[in-house]
């Protein structure tokens, strides 16, 4: 059955949608063009999505929480709802995340964005909370081994209704997210073997990341000892 409040929010996003597309460009822009993130020959950034809510895809999410007792209707839409638009940057391994946070902290000082709320790293793995923790980046321990760091992020508007999510994770966590989005998403699997092999997918990504960050590492000392030698 048709829900009133429901169609008003949708035609309401549909409104507004022209800003939602004025803003995704320019975040875009930011992390395509960034001349550290993208230093050749290795730069830091290795790929970028993006993605625009679709409406019908809205009007389902609205329904599910609506299921869940959560009407959610045109005057708290842009409240309840901070995903319209996404941008994901995928990188190689973690320490690399340290540029690309400081990338971030550096355009949001300048006054060119305002943070929506502080940045959270969601992780299921208790090691990695110290590495957040040395950033200034709030963690949340995630049972569904979810794994991923998110910046909710507007114009330099306060009265802007648009936003954008931005996703940081490493290739190794993308594989992951998608695995589980397609298992997942909409509807969680009611299978307990899909539960419990990505489960130790997760594991085995974590471990993953942990030896990309040690190969890197381990070549960099390679090559200050190899200039060393040389001098």
């Amino acid at each position: 059955m048709e829900n009133e409040h429901i169609t008003e929010a949708i035609q309401l996003y549909k409104e507004k949608l022209f800003e939602f597309e004025q803003f995704l460009p320019s975040v875009l822009a930011f992390f395509e063009k960034h001349r550290l993130l993208n230093k050749k020959p290795f730069p830091i950034i290795h790929s970028i999505k993006s993605r625009f809510k679709d409406p019908d895809h809205l009007e389902a999410k609205l329904y599910r929480k609506l299921e869940k007792g959560k009407q959610i209707n045109k005057g708290n839409l842009f409240e309840e709802i901070t995903d319209f638009i996404g941008v994901r940057v995928l990188h190689l391994y973690q320490e690399q995340f340290v540029e690309i946070n400081n990338a971030i902290q550096e355009k949001i000082s300048n006054g060119d964005w305002l943070l929506v709320e502080s940045p959270k790293a969601l992780t299921w793995d208790p090691e990695s909370i110290k590495f957040y923790d040395q950033l200034g980046i709030a963690t949340e321990l995630r049972d569904t081994f979810y794994t991923s760091i998110h910046y909710l992020v507007k114009p330099n508007n306060p009265n802007a209704v648009v936003c954008c999510e931005i996703q940081i994770r490493t290739l190794f966590e993308e594989i992951w997210g998608e695995i589980d989005h397609t298992i997942n998403y909409p509807c969680e699997t009611k299978s307990i073997a899909c539960k419990e092999q990505l489960r130790v997918l997760s594991k085995l990504v974590s471990t993953g990341t942990r030896l990309a960050d040690s190969i890197f590492r381990s070549h960099t000392e390679f090559l200050e000892k190899k200039i060393e030698s040389t001098i």
